[in-house]
């Protein structure tokens, strides 16, 4: 799978996260001024309830619509060897226990996944643990990291 299918499965997904997060907000908004909303005693909370979702699914509107805006502002670059892993390569890792799976470096969006017939691409940010080790590497080269208390070890197979 190469990048730049990579990034028209990015920029397809965020812009239907885009569609749906407009849905959410429209429906909170409703909900939160619609006159059942409104208080019947001093212990009734439905419209503060409705208010808070209101103003979070606000919120997550418009951090997709930041991220759908990098996105469409990235240029995908070549990997080069010299430089190792930057933003935008593809990266194909195995973990200790052989199991492997392809990273996408992304500006945003992360812990998106996306999937082009067998193969699924989850996006990683360099604000990440993992994705601030793999800045740099290259194929071959090993990567250690705690997670959760636990040590978790990769090999890079493969970037793109």
């Amino acid at each position: 799978m190469s990048k730049t299918r990579v990034l028209q499965l990015i920029l397809a997904r965020l812009e239907d996260d885009l569609a749906l997060a407009r849905i959410a907000v429209q429906t909170a908004h409703e909900a939160a001024t619609h006159e059942e909303s409104v208080a019947e005693n001093k212990y009734d909370t439905r419209g503060l309830e409705a208010a808070y979702l209101a103003a979070g699914q606000s919120r997550r509107l418009e951090e997709i619509r930041q991220a759908l805006n990098r996105y469409r502002n990235l240029q995908a670059r070549p990997f080069d060897a010299g430089r190792g892993i930057q933003l935008t390569d593809l990266v194909r890792l195995v973990d200790g226990q052989g199991v492997e799976q392809t990273l996408f470096l992304g500006p945003d969006a992360a812990g998106l996944k996306v999937r082009d017939g067998d193969r699924q691409v989850m996006v990683i940010t360099p604000r990440s643990p993992l994705g601030q080790r793999l800045l740099g590497r290259g194929e071959g080269d090993e990567i250690e990291l705690t997670l959760a208390g636990a040590l978790q070890r990769y090999e890079v197979l493969e970037v793109g």
